[in-house]
C-alpha cells in the first residue's frame, strides 16, 4: 500500500488527468476541491448545478478561476443536479462523480437508478483510506451498507480487496472486526468473521488474506495478538477493517479524522465510476483527495 496519499497522488498524475464531475457544485468546498485538482495537475471537473451561484463563488473564493471550468447549469434543483451527474456518465464526459451540495441519499438514488443508474454489482460500499504513520489503512463499511448480511459482507470485503491491489497492496491483509476474537453463536458478527476466513480460505475470496473474528486490538496492535495468542498473518498488522455495521464504521471514520486528527479519503465501489460522498464538513483538501483515490481506483485504459 502507498505509504501516504501524496505517494499516491504523485502516482495518480503520472498515470493521466481525469475528468470529475461535481453534483450540485454551489458550495465552497467542492469549489475549493476543484480549485486544488486543477493546480495540482490532477484532474478538470465539470460543474453541475446553480450556475449563478457557482459562479458568485468562485468570484468571492478564486476570480482567476471564475472561467477555468465548465458549468452545467441544473438551477437550485439538487435531484436533477444528481440525475445530470449520471447523465454525464453515461455519455462517456467524466471519470468519477464527486457529491456536493445534494444529499448523499439523493445522488445514490440517481447513481442506483434501475434503468439509468451506474450500478454493476449487486451490493456497493465505501471504501475509507486514513493516513495511518505506518502507511495507509483501509475501512469499510461505514457509510452505505446499515446492517450487513454474510454475501453483503463478502461483497464489501471484495471491494476493498479491489481498492487495496488499485492503492498498491497486492495481498492485503483483511480483518473482520467484532467485540472479541472468538466465535459465538450469539453475535452474529463473530459467526460472519468466521465463515469468511474459511472462504478465504478455499479460494473463494481471492487477492488477500483474511482472519476473523478480531476485536480492534488485536487486529493493529502486535503486542495485543501476542498477549491474546493470535498467531496469524493478519493479527496485528491489517491492512483492511471491515467492520461489523455502519455504525461502528461511521464512529470509526469520525474518529479518524476529529480526535486522531488523521488525513482520510474514501470511495464508493461496485459502480461503473467510482462515486465519491465525503461529509459536507469536510473541507477542500479531503475531496481533492477522495478525487485522487477515486482515479486510483479507475482503470488504465
Amino acid at each position: 500500500m502507498y505509504k501516504d496519499f501524496s505517494e499516491m497522488l504523485e502516482k495518480v498524475k503520472a498515470r493521466k488527468r481525469g475528468t470529475a464531475i461535481i453534483a450540485a457544485a454551489q458550495t465552497e468546498s467542492v469549489l475549493d476541491a476543484a480549485i486544488l485538482a486543477k493546480q495540482e495537475g490532477l484532474a478538470e471537473s465539470i460543474l453541475v448545478g446553480d450556475r449563478p451561484a457557482i459562479l458568485e463563488l468562485l468570484e468571492k473564493m478564486a476570480p482567476e478561476y471564475k472561467d477555468a471550468f465548465e458549468i452545467v447549469d441544473t438551477g437550485k434543483d439538487l435531484v436533477m443536479a444528481a440525475k445530470k451527474a449520471v447523465e454525464l456518465v453515461h455519455e462517456k464526459r467524466g471519470d468519477l462523480i464527486l457529491k456536493g451540495k445534494t444529499d448523499t441519499a439523493v445522488l445514490l438514488k440517481a447513481v442506483l437508478d434501475k434503468e439509468k443508474g451506474l450500478r454493476i454489482s449487486e451490493v456497493i460500499s465505501d471504501v475509507l483510506a486514513y493516513e495511518h504513520p505506518d502507511g495507509l489503512r483501509l475501512m469499510s463499511d461505514g457509510g452505505i451498507n446499515l446492517a450487513p448480511e454474510l454475501s453483503e459482507k463478502v461483497a464489501i470485503v471484495r471491494n476493498s480487496v479491489q481498492v487495496a491491489h488499485s492503492l498498491g497492496n497486492p495481498i492485503p491483509k483483511v480483518a473482520i472486526l467484532s467485540a472479541i476474537e472468538a466465535v459465538n453463536p450469539k453475535l452474529q458478527s463473530t459467526v460472519d468473521a468466521a465463515i469468511m476466513a474459511k472462504m478465504n480460505e478455499r479460494g473463494q475470496i481471492a487477492g488477500c488474506i483474511v482472519e476473523g473474528p478480531l476485536a480492534f486490538d488485536n487486529a493493529v496492535d502486535m503486542a495485543a495478538a501476542k498477549i491474546k495468542n493470535i498467531s496469524s498473518p493478519v493479527g496485528g498488522q491489517a491492512d483492511i477493517l471491515i467492520v461489523p455495521n455502519i455504525e461502528a464504521g461511521n464512529i470509526f471514520g469520525k474518529l479518524l479524522t476529529y480526535y486522531c486528527k488523521y488525513r482520510v479519503a474514501h470511495v464508493v465501489m461496485g459502480t461503473k465510476v467510482p462515486i465519491l460522498i465525503p461529509s459536507r464538513a469536510d473541507d477542500g483538501e479531503t475531496k481533492m483527495l477522495c478525487m485522487a483515490m477515486g482515479l486510483a481506483c479507475m482503470p488504465d485504459n
